[in-house]
């Protein structure tokens, strides 16, 4: 097994490995927040408007909060609500994608009108009002994103399953009476789980994405110390593009928002790569 994985991990490129280093950083600063982030992210804990020291590596925002604290917490919460989205809406997603496919007929075509109407409606205006309507919370967040999100594994597995349910063995086990269920939980869903992953990780980067734009336009859960919350609360500061403030209050959020961003999408291309490779082999 460890051979095998030895032979995996040659498919990924350096950024690739880089990326899954940040992640794997990442998930520590997040698990290990309340141990590693030194004062309360939500208290003061210094002068207000300190720039980077010591004291307070990422330095303080204008009540005294230190940003270090803040962007701990923040990737915490980043990671629930991106992992959130994308489980919940990759099982949706997944499993309206197969029954769509397998089942076929009237089923089928409803089900991809209503998919398609969901692509061509503007994400971000909808969900910028679905959020106001629900309020501020992770849960409502994750709810709102997974609304938007769900109709691209929905449609990347159904394609999958079409082409997967006319192979000869699956139309030669059906002769030989074997069920639906069955045939979906042996044959289809190996076949199909690693798009689900790759679109998984995808998913993951959008809704971490998509929550910094609500934060950043004053939608998300004010109590949380989310990366867009930090933006916002930056941006609103009276004089912060004519100060040195925006050095440590605005960029360190957003290299973290933008590292995080960019890792997934080096883990997603090379997983891409590496499930193409197999399936080819397959072949």
């Amino acid at each position: 097994m460890m051979k095998q994985l030895r032979n995996q991990m040659h498919f990924f490129s350096w950024t690739g490995k880089a990326g899954i280093l940040f992640l794997f950083i990442a998930l520590i600063v997040a698990v290990c927040a309340p141990l590693i982030s030194f004062y309360p992210p939500n208290q003061s804990s210094g002068n207000a408007l300190m720039p980077p020291s010591i004291n307070h590596w990422f330095g303080t925002d204008d009540l005294g909060h230190d940003l270090w604290a803040q962007i701990c917490f923040g990737t915490r919460i980043s990671l629930i609500i991106g992992i959130g989205t994308a489980l919940l809406s990759g099982f949706c997603g997944g499993l309206i994608g197969m029954f769509s496919g397998y089942r076929g007929g009237i089923i089928d075509k409803i089900l991809m009108r209503l998919i398609d109407v969901m692509i061509v409606l503007p994400d971000l205006p909808v969900m910028i009002v679905l959020a106001a309507f629900f309020g501020p919370g992770l849960f409502n967040i994750i709810i709102v994103l997974t609304l938007f999100s769900w109709v691209y594994t929905a449609r990347i597995v159904r394609s999958q399953v079409l082409m997967l349910k006319e192979k000869p063995y699956v139309n030669y086990i059906k002769i030989h009476g074997a069920t639906s269920w069955y045939i979906i939980r042996k044959h289809l869903f190996p076949d199909i789980f690693p798009l689900m992953s790759v679109s998984m990780i995808r998913l993951t980067g959008r809704a971490i994405i998509a929550e910094a734009g609500l934060s950043f336009l004053g939608l998300g859960d004010p109590t949380s110390k989310s990366w867009g919350m930090i933006i916002h609360h930056a941006t609103n500061f009276n004089g912060i593009y004519y100060t040195n403030y925006w050095k440590w209050w605005l960029m360190f959020p957003w290299i973290a928002l933008t590292m995080m961003v960019l890792s997934l999408a080096f883990i997603n291309r090379d997983l891409e790569r590496l499930f193409g490779h197999q399936k080819s082999t397959t072949n």
